[in-house]
């Protein structure tokens, strides 16, 4: 298998069936021998402990688990949820943290895009051209930017080609249909070598998907004892038509209106490839319109100006509130990518750049409401060094600039200029006598301007121009020993600093999409936190596991909560800061009952909990609660099967004016089949997830109680390779 990644590190898969996309023999630190390989090998050291937390979901987990969205594939990693907040926008929450906590990169740079602005903002990352992904939790921000502060999800494609096919050319296509979102999807890639050293890429890729189908009622258990006690109350003040409309909300089920998407996306690439290294380019096109499903009882006036005007703006709102809400986006992106071998100190020089232009509409029925657009660019530069006696490392460069604007009736973002640089290093040394250490630092400074930011409600708004500059540095360390051969305990040391982004600072106005009315802090200060992590993780005979244990103190925590209160008819979130505690664990095991005859037959399982609170103001909100996940798979000649059980508590300890959700089992099952043997590519899966048709909702959703994750869901994917 080919072994990319910007990061060296010892990885355990998910428990899905853990395949590669191109199986070698090397062994597989949780699912075991040939065929399920997903060592990440780094260009500066063999292991990075300092990221114990790591994961990887490779090409045939993404094809079976596949979803509109990145975030989704992801939620059955190790202290990994989703936002889920419709099924056409989902990103990774990683334990317990999102947004602008957790990035999201694509081959090691940033998407570009402005899904960590709002959680209805879909990830300009499509899975079916996306072979790999990697997830790193913890300390990661030191080597990809303060915004991973909570860790960070790395995807790779073939857009830029890493290495000259050894046939001429290779070519992959995928199909999936899934029955709950009655909905079709394709894609298709090219390499082809021109000479021996020239190779270009081609790509693209299909989806459309219906409303989806979901295990009972849309509204929530206490959601909907809302909207029947709002029905009742609006029928004995003889308002018979809100009533009869609170009691439609309140009884739909089986389908989530509104929840249907419709993307495509082109790309093409090229790479010079020989032994004194590589160079290469991309371009391409990300285009998806999705519905946003309503929230019951969210409804404004759209920005009256006085009480006669307010009360004519009343008598149509009904109509005009109905109207569903959708967002169409388009991103252009470019891409530059170069790696130089050299010899002495240093081993290899790597460059990476990436410029994107994106923009995104949100639509109340066919009315335009606010346009997004920003343009951006990042650049990185690593220097990395050749092992000296034990001695290795890379010290690098990263810079990007953010030029965004919203313009419309409810942008409640001002335009805003965000420009931010970076230089890092991380260091490992072989200690001897079984210990190793790692150590890195990262200086950073963002500058967040805006000529425009309203302080103050409405009419008591103050315009005012805001430039906002921030020196963040953040240190890591950690040690390891290995007890035994295969096993290792370790602890890290880390204290990492974060400037607010400008969604935070300036934020103040009506949301559309999310249904709320956004108010930020121009007078945010970075935060901070300290951080603890030990693991223990190893192999020892047909066994493998991983354990980890974490704790953070936050200070200056920045966080936005329900105030309780309405503004412009709509619920007022407010972004706060104040002190925090995160703290939580992972636990990852695999044993094979039986491995002989090339037959291999595994148990595996994954836990994971946090807990995170803020000071003076109680739990932190959207929180996953406890999870247990546990399965069984068969493999041989080309055979697989996997039945598995995902067991999630409910969760009560929430923030203010945050409703508790119920826990659920969701059971899944898939079998897979490679019709040109196991060491060929070309692929079939039979899945079926949510097997029961259970009503399931992860806490961590902002839409949770009115958007339910998937029913029943029978998926045909299959991947043609060759």
């Amino acid at each position: 298998m080919k072994k990319y990644a910007l990061l060296a590190t010892s990885i355990l898969a998910g428990p899905a069936l853990a395949q590669s996309a191109a199986p070698d023999t090397s062994r597989d630190p949780v699912h075991g021998e040939e065929g399920r390989v997903i060592v990440v090998t780094a260009d500066f050291v063999e292991e990075l402990d300092i990221l114990a937390g790591t994961s990887v979901v490779t090409g045939d987990d993404i094809l079976r688990d596949l979803e509109p969205q990145i975030g989704d594939i992801l939620a059955d990693q190790p202290g990994v949820s989703a936002t889920s907040f419709s099924p056409g926008a989902s990103r990774p929450v990683l334990r317990g943290f999102q947004g602008e906590r957790v990035r999201v990169l694509t081959d090691g740079i940033g998407t570009l895009d402005v899904s960590n602005t709002s959680v209805d903002h879909a990830v300009t990352i499509d899975p079916l051209v996306t072979e790999r992904v990697e997830i790193f939790r913890g300390p990661a921000a030191l080597l990809f930017g303060s915004q991973a502060i909570g860790g960070a999800v790395n995807a790779l494609d073939r857009r830029i080609p890493r290495a000259v096919p050894e046939s001429g050319y290779h070519l992959d296509a995928i199909g999936s249909y899934s029955s709950a979102y009655d909905g079709y999807s394709g894609s298709a890639a090219a390499d082809v070598a021109l000479g021996e050293q020239f190779v270009v890429h081609v790509d693209g890729s299909y989806r459309k998907t219906e409303d989806v189908e979901v295990g009972g009622y849309v509204l929530s258990p206490t959601l909907r004892a809302q909207q029947l006690a709002v029905a009742e109350e609006e029928r004995e003040e003889g308002h018979l038509e809100e009533a009869e409309e609170a009691r439609e909300f309140a009884e739909l089920r089986g389908v989530l209106p509104n929840s249907a998407t419709e993307t495509y996306t082109l790309g093409a690439g090229f790479a010079l490839i020989n032994e004194g290294g590589s160079l290469g380019a991309s371009v391409s096109y990300f285009d998806s319109r999705y519905g946003i499903p309503a929230r019951p009882g969210a409804e404004h006036a759209h920005g009256e100006e006085g009480e006669e005007d307010h009360e004519e703006e009343e008598e149509g709102h009904d109509e005009h509130g109905e109207a569903p809400v959708s967002i169409d986006l388009k991103q252009y992106r470019a891409d530059l990518r170069g790696e130089l071998f050299t010899e002495g100190f240093l081993e290899k020089i790597k460059f990476r750049a990436g410029f994107s232009d994106y923009q995104h509409t949100e639509f109340e029925g066919d009315e335009v409401g606010t346009v997004f657009k920003t343009q951006g660019f990042e650049t990185r530069l690593e220097l990395v060094q050749a092992n000296r006696n034990g001695w290795r490392g890379v010290t690098g460069f990263q810079g990007s600039t953010r030029d965004f604007a919203a313009v419309g009736a409810e942008a409640f973002v001002p335009p805003n200029v965000t420009d931010q640089y970076g230089v890092f290093t991380l260091q490992e040394f072989d200690l001897g006598r079984r210990f190793g250490l790692e150590a890195s630092a990262r200086f950073e400074h963002t500058d967040v301007q805006s000529d425009a930011v309203a302080i103050g409600l409405e009419e008591d708004a103050v315009i005012t121009a805001v430039d906002r500059n921030f020196n963040a540095f953040s240190i890591a360390g950690g040690i390891n020993y290995e007890i035994v051969p295969d096993v290792k305990l370790g602890l890290n040391l880390s204290r990492v600093e974060r400037a607010p982004s400008a969604e935070e600072l300036f934020s103040n106005g009506p949301h559309i999409a999310t249904q709320a009315f956004e108010i930020g802090d121009p007078a945010l200060d970075k935060e901070s936190s300290l951080g603890i992590e030990a693991y223990l993780r190893g192999a020892t005979g047909p066994a493998r596991f991983q354990l980890a244990a974490y704790y953070s103190r936050f200070d200056n925590f920045i966080y936005e909560t329900d105030t309780g209160l309405e503004a412009d008819g709509l619920p007022l979130f407010q972004f706060l800061q104040s002190d925090a505690d995160y703290y939580g664990v992972e636990a990852q095991a695999a044993y094979d009952l039986i491995d002989r005859d090339g037959l291999t037959v595994t148990i595996d399982g994954v836990a994971d909990y946090t807990r995170a609170e803020i000071d003076g103001d109680g739990p932190a909100p959207r929180i996953p609660p406890l999870r247990v996940l546990g399965g069984i798979e068969a493999n041989r000649d080309g055979l697989g099967a996997r039945v598995e059980a995902e067991w999630v508590a409910d969760q009560d300890r929430t923030a203010s004016f945050e409703l508790p959700t119920q826990g659920y089992t969701l059971v899944n099952a898939s079998v897979s089949w490679r019709p040109f043997g196991a060491r060929n590519e070309t692929l079939l899966i039979l899945s079926a997830d949510n097997l029961f048709d259970v009503d399931a909702r992860r806490h961590a959703s902002f839409t949770k109680d009115f958007v339910p994750l998937a029913g029943r869901n029978i998926k045909l994917s299959a991947r043609l390779s060759f």
